[in-house]
């Protein structure tokens, strides 16, 4: 694994170096393979990023036809309400970019949890050709990390966090009274490339304990990634970062 830490002024540079980079991962992995698939994250933080993206000079950048798109998670809404992590990207990226409609591959929540967590694997397996050990190599997770240092829907002390067998899970989030369904760590660890995009002051203690305190993955979820096969970039904001022993370079 190669880890690197980037530290920017503000959202807005941390949100135009996301797109810079994630461009450049999309068009490289199409250039040598036809095709790139990418896994989107929710809540408030890509926002900013997904807006970029569908608009010039990112837009232009990539042949987005070929793009397989995916979510890490989601939670268990229809795909109008407003809760939806894939109703966030359709409004602000999906919807604005000439992409195959077949290459969308939303979360089928109307399923129910389980139903929809089997249903997701089921999905993935299919498209990348894997067999029932094999694990699917994306080409770029997308993750946000929130307070508490939750990376998909992977939250503290919850079962997920341990899942070897599957590549989706319908898992429990007793803090939350729900039930979020999330990629597993293997399927996460597997990606070619990982981008976590942390912006805000209140990240700052969840990214300090993610990159410099010990391996604890039922406290500090992030920790998962420290067991990744490809490269993992953290793109923070200045306030995020602020609580951070070091500076832009390697991770610890």
């Amino acid at each position: 694994m190669a880890c690197e830490i980037r530290i920017f002024e503000n959202e807005r540079a941390a949100a135009e170096h996301a797109a810079e980079y994630i461009t450049t991962i999309l068009a490289a992995a199409i250039a040598q393979n036809g095709r790139a698939s990418v896994a989107l994250a929710g809540g408030r933080t890509p926002r900013l990023l997904y807006r970029l993206l569908a608009d010039p000079p990112y837009r232009d950048r990539v042949p987005w036809q070929a793009v397989d798109w995916f979510w890490g998670d989601e939670r268990l809404v229809p795909p109008d309400h407003p809760d939806s992590n894939y109703r966030l990207a359709a409004e602000t990226l999906l919807n604005r970019l000439p992409i195959d409609p077949d290459r969308i591959h939303r979360i089928p929540t109307e399923l129910g949890a389980e139903a929809a967590a089997v249903a997701y694997e089921r999905t993935l397996r299919s498209l990348f050709g894997t067999h029932e050990r094999d694990i699917p190599q994306l080409d770029l997770v997308l993750l946000g990390m929130g307070a508490d240092a939750h990376v998909a829907s992977l939250f503290p002390g919850t079962k997920a966090l341990h899942e070897t067998e599957h590549l989706v899970v319908a898992n429990e989030v007793p803090a939350l009274g729900t039930v979020r369904i999330t990629f597993t760590p293997p399927l996460i660890r597997a990606a070619r490339h990982v981008i976590v995009l942390v912006t805000g002051s209140e990240k700052a203690a969840a990214v300090r304990a993610a990159l410099e305190e010990t391996d604890d993955p039922d406290r500090v979820p992030a920790h998962i990634l420290r067991g990744a096969h490809g490269t993992v970039v953290w793109i923070l904001d200045r306030a995020a970062a602020h609580d951070l022993s070091l500076s832009t370079g390697p991770c610890p």
